[in-house]
């Protein structure tokens, strides 16, 4: 087994996470769009705000990078319109990512995300 067959079906992720302004701006279209159907949707955001921190390592970087651009690939490995089962990998790469670099994801990127989630919650409800 080649040293690279772990990384089979990553690529295109791989690919979208080193353009990093593409990330940001795909990342709260489908963000937005699939909010509530998101049991992971505070851990997904402190991981996107710890991305993007400027604090943050490169190598943690590059890693929450790869789990986000895998959320918002249009494809993936469990397709997100199925019931139930649609986020499950998403959730499983986003997990994996977060365990290997829990310890940089601080408070504060936790408090923005939950911030973030109370704002859209608050608009959502501002408009029914």
């Amino acid at each position: 087994m080649a040293s690279s067959d772990h990384t089979v079906g990553f690529e295109p992720a791989d690919r979208l996470a080193q353009d990093r302004e593409s990330v940001r701006r795909r990342f709260w279209i489908k963000f937005k769009r699939v909010m509530a159907q998101l049991p992971f949707a505070e851990d997904l955001l402190a991981a996107y705000y710890c991305a993007f921190d400027k604090e943050t390592p490169r190598h943690v970087q590059a890693s929450l990078l790869g789990a986000v651009a895998y959320f918002i690939l249009p494809f993936d490995f469990m397709p997100d319109v199925l019931p139930l089962l649609g986020f499950t990998d998403d959730a499983a790469v986003l997990a994996t990512a977060i365990r290997m670099v829990a310890s940089h994801i601080t408070q504060e990127h936790r408090d923005a995300a939950r911030a973030a989630l109370k704002r859209g919650i608050d608009a959502a409800e501002a408009n029914e």
